[in-house]
């Protein structure tokens, strides 16, 4: 049964929502949330009388109920922590510079995901309506009174053949009237209508009544995959990057209850990935800090296998590979899959050491590979590096900067 206010939920991952099937609001909240479900979603998997969440972390709006699912890589329940290092592992790896108000009162007071999306929009709209928006050609067909464009002949029988003081004519229009446009509207509508953050509200309502009214457009994937961006419009980039965020995560259509969802959910182990490779190539200046690199391992008629790390750091006299796992070790072993991936990559990548990169509370350890023969170790090394959460993201930033340095010495 849901303790907390029924407005707000706060799990963690891989944490169980179990709802009292007798209390109407959780009953409808569960059958909600069971729709959404479907054949399959890889956020959660249904339990009895509850969800049980993934390795999916972020928010899931259920009408008017939002649910959050923080990330939680040690033994502190503490959520303010864990909502402040996704918050601003997000910032970090998509770059968002979300600007709050220099005011006490006026600063987000739940400072969730949602409430990071939505004020990212809202900040970026207020900045293009202070530039002044941009305009296009766009073609047109419509009647008119005076032959100005190109006959539509065809149209023109078609719509006036008794009108014959009026001309059916394809022409273009500068306008702010775009598809650009069109979709940075439809998704101020909807954030009009999900937003529960008083302090957005009124920020939200007055670009509502700034910004020109749009022709309405339907939404899908393929709007967006039309989208091309010049030197006039390519500060329109992150707008439309997180409107389609959005848009395309909005899912109206709930059976049972009829309750709109909106889920903005991130796989932790591949954002944990791309926050620790970013924040090591802003600050290895002395390295070349890859991603992803990918080598050939095995091959047997049509079929392959390749291998790829998460990160390899060349410098002058050192190679060094990381693989990153979102997983608390508890005092345990790494497991030996992932150990015995960090021998091979030793090998294949020609490295002078190697690491597995994990949150959490744990020393470092120095460890390596034996011999063949058992007789002893080679000069392969294994690091296991620990790094627990701190309330300050920008000690814990540093942390894990100076644990990778302290290899490369």
């Amino acid at each position: 049964m849901i303790q907390e206010d029924l407005k707000h939920i706060i799990r963690f991952e891989h944490e169980k929502l179990v709802f009292d099937m007798q209390v109407e609001e959780e009953r409808k909240l569960y059958e909600a949330l069971e729709a959404y479900h479907g054949e399959y979603t890889p956020f959660f998997k249904l339990i009895r009388n509850g969800v049980q969440f993934c390795e999916y972390v972020g928010v899931l709006q259920v009408g008017t109920t939002i649910i959050e699912i923080l990330p939680k890589a040690d033994k502190s329940r503490d959520a303010s922590v864990w909502q402040n290092i996704l918050i601003n592992m997000i910032r970090s790896v998509w770059g968002f510079a979300v600007k709050e108000s220099g005011t006490s009162n006026l600063k987000l007071k739940n400072n969730s995901v949602l409430d990071l999306y939505f004020e990212l929009f809202v900040s970026e709209l207020e900045s293009l309506l202070h530039k002044g928006l941009i305009k296009k050609y766009i073609r047109q067909e419509k009647n008119a009174k005076a032959l100005k464009g190109k006959l539509s002949f065809a149209k023109h029988i078609q719509y006036n053949i008794i009108h014959k003081e009026r001309f059916y004519i394809e022409t273009t229009a500068y306008t702010v009237d775009h598809r650009l446009h069109q979709i940075i509207f439809e998704a101020l509508m909807l954030i009009h209508k999900l937003n529960r953050n008083a302090v957005l509200a009124s920020r939200i309502g007055n670009l509502l009544l700034n910004f020109p009214e749009q022709e309405r457009i339907r939404i899908n994937g393929k709007t967006f995959d039309t989208i091309t961006y010049d030197r006039k419009s390519q500060v329109y980039k992150t707008i439309i990057d997180i409107a389609e965020l959005i848009l395309l995560n909005y899912h109206p259509n709930i059976s049972k209850g009829r309750r709109q969802v909106l889920a903005l959910m991130f796989d932790m182990n591949a954002l944990w990935e791309q926050f620790v490779l970013g924040l090591l190539r802003k600050s290895l200046k002395d390295f070349k800090v890859s991603g992803q690199i990918t080598k050939r391992f095995w091959k047997g008629n049509s079929l392959s296998s390749n291998m790829r790390p998460d990160i390899v750091l060349y410098g002058n006299k050192c190679t060094v590979v990381i693989d990153t796992k979102w997983k608390n070790l508890n005092g345990k072993s790494p497991s030996p899959d992932d150990l015995r991936q960090m021998f091979v990559y030793h090998e294949y990548f020609e490295a002078t050491k190697v690491a597995l990169l994990y949150p959490g509370e744990g020393e470092q350890i120095a460890g390596q590979f034996y011999l063949k023969d058992q007789s002893g170790f080679d000069d392969k090394h294994c690091y296991i590096l620990q790094i627990p959460a701190d309330r300050d993201f920008a000690v814990w930033k540093n942390n894990i900067v100076e644990k990778v340095v302290s290899l490369l010495n």
